[in-house]
């Protein structure tokens, strides 16, 4: 009587289709049928004779991270300089240090007094007009209180990272600057009686202006898209802030608005015409 087949000679005769088959699914038979149909594909070089190292584990969802790291991230996301977006973290950064050491000096946190902001450098016309044109600038390092400077703190936020990765850290400092001082010198004007002014709002309000110029010279790498959604973004956000500006009281300076708001558009206008048209793409991250 001949003796049975085994398993390798039975599994010999079968098609490639068929141990396929066997081999994919070896869970619905017992396990040494799937390892028979395993050596006869790897004798025939159809699967290689060491099985591949199995696949990394899948990364953790956002939902999987807790939120305190989540937090964290988006934290170091926003405030975080790297080698090309270092200015605004870095203006965030003074904003808050300024009004802290004011706030330890005996400021108000909610209110700060007017001779406390005048000592730590407000644009106070009687003093800037006669000798101390450095308050000019210092002024827009100050803030009239909690809520001033946070809201002043989003926008810079948001304008200066988007217009730091248009025209690069170092331009966005001089721009900022320039737009601070030319806010500050239109509060002067306009308030010929005598002002007490603080805060970054002017030189915001500038980076409006600056890339309002941008948006409309093309001297950024920005799609039709995103020109008209920038476009639409200032024209919308800009009114509605000097509008609550006339009704603000306290601080609220719309002549520091409307002064940094033309020094930024001017000199984003200076900066298209000097500055060449650049290809559309590939346009930065907004």
């Amino acid at each position: 009587m001949a003796a049975s087949p085994t398993l390798s000679e039975l599994f010999a005769q079968k098609t490639d289709a068929e141990l396929l088959y066997f081999a994919q699914n070896a869970r619905r038979y017992p396990p040494a049928l799937g390892e028979a149909a395993v050596r006869e594909l790897q004798h025939r070089g159809l699967v290689p004779t060491e099985l591949s190292p199995p696949p990394p584990p899948p990364a953790p969802s956002p939902a999987d991270e807790p939120w305190y790291r989540l937090a964290a991230d988006s934290v170091k996301r926003l405030f975080g300089p790297t080698a090309t977006y270092y200015v605004t973290p870095l203006l965030l950064l003074l904003n808050l240090l300024v009004f802290g050491a004011m706030v330890g000096g005996g400021a108000d946190l909610f209110q700060p007094q007017a001779s406390i902001l005048v000592a730590w450098g407000s644009n106070f016309s009687p003093l800037t007009l006669h000798g101390q044109p450095w308050r000019l600038l210092t002024s827009c390092f100050l803030h009239g209180g909690l809520a001033h400077l946070l809201l002043n703190s989003l926008a810079l936020l948001f304008l200066g990272r988007l217009t730091e990765s248009l025209v690069g850290p170092g331009r966005l400092l001089l721009l900022y600057l320039l737009c601070g001082v030319g806010g500050s010198l239109a509060s002067l004007w306009w308030h010929a009686a005598g002002v007490n002014s603080v805060g970054a709002s002017g030189a915001i309000f500038g980076l409006y202006g600056l890339l309002l110029a941008l948006a409309v010279t093309g001297a950024v790498p920005l799609s039709r898209q995103q020109r008209y959604g920038l476009l639409w973004l200032i024209l919308l956000l800009v009114p509605s802030q000097l509008e609550a500006g006339l009704r603000g009281t306290g601080t609220t300076d719309n002549a520091a608005h409307l002064g940094g708001l033309l020094t930024g558009l001017l000199l984003g206008l200076l900066y298209g015409i000097i500055r060449p048209k650049v290809p559309v793409s590939p346009p930065p991250n907004m």
